[in-house]
């Protein structure tokens, strides 16, 4: 029996949840952007209390590793190495992308048992400007379309929608509607959000398998150069 600590900072929400053996037991997560720094340790100690588990019953601490926000990715993966550190656990990294079309096949799924067959899924977090971090997935989770920051415009997925349906969701999703909703194939997920409640089956996986992070070497999957943005605070502007 693996319980694990999950974590998800990756993007706007800040999400953090118990499992056993892949199955969620306990959830805290709040939408509320850039607050990830102040709620995570608190989520942390609430799903515990909710879920009657104590750190020393942890087998494993999973993070969502990135592609997503700088910041976000940083909170998240500290605390998750601070845990495997000091309670001496291994960890457990998740591409983010690969977690939110897990979420997004489950939600499909629920919706239409038929969607199997010729139907892909692309989840896309917003990186700013006119850029978004996706990939593409088939329905069994195999990678169709490797991770990448790319420029959405009206030529994006035309080979693959020619014989495809693609379910987008996720916040560069929202951004993309322009330029692919005409698209007869193309099908939005709106009510659909990263949560840790869809890494958790995957984590259970890699747990079984022992595909583990070395805590003293891993760091979040940017994807890209952080690039700072001008200081607002006084003082601080070159």
């Amino acid at each position: 029996m693996a319980i694990i600590l999950n974590i998800e900072t990756a993007t706007r929400v800040c999400s953090v949840g118990v499992s056993i053996d892949g199955k969620l037991i306990a959830l805290r997560e709040s939408h509320t952007q850039n607050s990830h720094a102040e709620q995570i340790t608190l989520f942390v100690q609430e799903v515990l209390n909710k879920s009657s588990i104590t750190t020393k019953e942890l087998d494993a601490v999973a993070v969502s590793k990135g592609p997503g926000s700088y910041t976000g990715l940083r909170i998240g993966v500290s605390t998750a190495k601070g845990f495997c550190y000091g309670l001496d656990i291994p960890l457990i990294g998740i591409n983010t992308l690969e977690s939110m079309a897990n979420g997004m096949i489950n939600l499909i799924n629920k919706s239409d048992n038929l969607a199997t067959k010729n139907v892909l899924v692309c989840p896309m977090i917003d990186a700013r400007r006119m850029e978004v971090y996706s990939s593409v997935f088939s329905m069994s989770l195999n990678v169709i379309e490797e991770t990448m920051a790319k420029i959405i415009d009206s030529f994006s997925y035309n080979k693959l929608l020619n014989s495809n349906k693609i379910y987008f969701a996720g916040d560069g999703a929202e951004k993309c509607k322009q330029s692919l909703s005409q698209k007869q194939n193309a099908i939005f997920l709106d009510d659909f959000h990263p949560s840790v409640s869809h890494l958790c089956s995957i984590a259970d996986k890699k747990f079984n398998t022992d595909d583990f992070e070395n805590p003293a070497y891993f760091e979040p999957y940017y994807l890209k150069d952080f690039v700072a943005g001008i200081s607002k605070v006084k003082g601080l502007r070159m």
